[in-house]
């Protein structure tokens, strides 16, 4: 199985299979954030599941975007205020959704370092350490939450973010 539950309110995975996706129900997912550019499967649509597909790139060339993180943490919180758990998957679940882990985690009021040092204990396949990842952390942190201040989700039956624009 490729789920992790990191906090009682979070958890990280690989590419959604239907064990991944039964793995999720019973943790009791509410929310996922699929950070791949892929399609999610369309039973991540389906209740109980909310779906926010933030397309994103594992490069060290294209960092993922500040406003993909912004707008992640935006959906996920008040999911986690209410008591409920969020999920973030990508194609392996050691980038991305790493990445997207940790600035909830910073949401929540933790450090960036402290953010990376759980998701690296609870799931040991996780990379936060990677230098282009890492960095991205360490940013997230540097602007939350003024640099996330324009970001508001718009919470409706499916959440989807477009790809951003190359200029």
């Amino acid at each position: 199985m490729s789920v992790t539950s990191i906090t009682n309110y979070l958890a990280i995975a690989a590419w959604p299979t239907v064990t991944n996706i039964s793995a999720m129900r019973e943790l009791g997912v509410r929310l996922i954030i699929s950070m791949t550019n892929r399609v999610p499967p369309p039973e991540l649509d389906e209740p109980p599941f909310r779906l926010l597909h933030l397309p994103a790139n594992d490069s060290p060339f294209r960092p993922i975007p500040l406003d993909l993180l912004c707008t992640g943490v935006a959906a996920a919180r008040p999911v986690i205020d209410q008591g409920q758990t969020v999920a973030v998957h990508c194609s392996r679940g050691r980038h991305r959704s790493v990445a997207m882990a940790c600035a909830i985690l910073i949401g929540m009021g933790y450090s960036a370092e402290a953010a990376m040092l759980i998701v690296k204990t609870k799931r040991p396949q996780a990379d936060p350490y990677i230098w282009y990842i890492r960095r991205r952390i360490l940013h997230f942190q540097e602007q939350w939450p003024h640099g996330c201040a324009r970001v508001t989700p718009s919470i409706g039956e499916r959440l989807t973010a477009e790809p951003p624009s190359s200029a």
